[in-house]
């Protein structure tokens, strides 16, 4: 459904995206997770035809996404990370331009449910609407026409705690009507809550590529740990095991290990004054920062044996 192979586009300095693959499948909502600057907007840009590949192939339906940018619009509902209305139009004129710009006719009843759903008040001006209501604008427009395929690029950025949970839930009825999904943030909530499937970006590359329940099958535990005095937890902060916190005035830390760490873990801790042991639940998060975290440590390791004039 959405296929791009071998994508490049260098603004040089490190900037832009490398050799990127990706494979959306009909009917699956594919989370694209990574922080601001990683490449995910960029990547959606080509998707959309705005930007032309220096390198690779990006498709939707089998059609190119640069040659056929006009006919894909009208397939595609795309819902930008910025946004930029006529700000002196209503939303309800702005809607209904958009109406007509994509033929749609009279059916305006999908529109008028998506209104009343994300409680947007289309009689004010768009000048006057808060950060809050030009999204929710934006989310309307983008699934007004009720495409199959959607685009999303930090779709609940500017939305307020409960419009968010509105939104994660309305994304979860239109999987069920089987929509195609690429769903782009840098919010672990929402990707983890609604993406079948989950590609972390790291510096325009794909560093990681797997399905929601493999990381629910993941062999990974978090441990909270309370030790009794200073000299313990000194102690136990000096092994060499992959820790998420540490607060020395509590004397308490938090760490992740897998199976081969976990036996090396308990003897450790036998030989301690531990006051408290609460295991935590293994979430999306902690894979993103677990694999970040591995990927600095080797980029660490690489520097310093190149300093040193290489391996021996």
């Amino acid at each position: 459904m959405i296929d791009i192979r071998n994508l490049t586009k260098d603004y040089g300095k490190g900037r832009g995206i490398f050799d990127l693959s990706l494979h959306v499948e009909k009917g699956i909502c594919y989370g694209f997770l990574g922080p601001n600057g990683a490449g995910k907007t960029t990547t959606i840009r080509h998707l959309m035809g705005f930007l032309k590949p220096q390198r690779g192939e990006v498709e939707i339906c089998g059609m190119d996404c640069r040659k056929k940018a006009a006919e894909l619009k009208t397939m595609v509902g795309y819902l930008p990370g910025e946004t930029a209305f006529p700000e002196m139009m209503t939303g309800r004129r702005f809607l209904g331009y958009m109406t007509r710009l994509r033929k749609m006719g009279k059916d305006a009843d999908h529109c008028s449910r998506l209104i009343t759903l994300f409680a947007l008040d289309t009689s004010m001006k768009i000048r006057d609407m808060s950060v809050g209501d030009k999204r929710k604008l934006a989310v309307v427009t983008a699934f007004m026409h009720d495409p199959d395929i959607l685009i999303l690029d930090e779709p609940t950025s500017g939305l307020d705690p409960v419009m968010q949970e509105v939104f994660i839930e309305f994304i979860r009825s239109e999987k069920k009507r089987g929509k195609t999904i690429l769903l782009s943030s840098h919010i672990f909530h929402e990707v983890d809550a609604v993406c079948d499937r989950i590609a972390i970006i790291k510096e325009g590359r794909i560093a990681a590529d797997f399905g929601a329940q493999e990381l629910k099958e993941k062999k990974h535990w978090i441990y909270k740990l309370s030790f009794e005095t200073e000299r313990d937890y000194d102690r136990f902060t000096e092994k060499d095991f992959l820790f998420t916190s540490k607060d020395p005035k509590r004397l308490t830390v938090r760490l992740m290990v897998d199976m081969v760490e976990l036996n090396q873990l308990i003897p450790v801790l036998s030989e301690l004054n531990v006051m408290d042991v609460s295991e935590i639940p293994y979430t999306l998060e902690d894979h993103f920062m677990r694999f970040y975290r591995e990927e600095e440590e080797l980029q660490e390791t690489v520097s310093e044996i190149e300093l040193q004039g290489g391996v021996s």
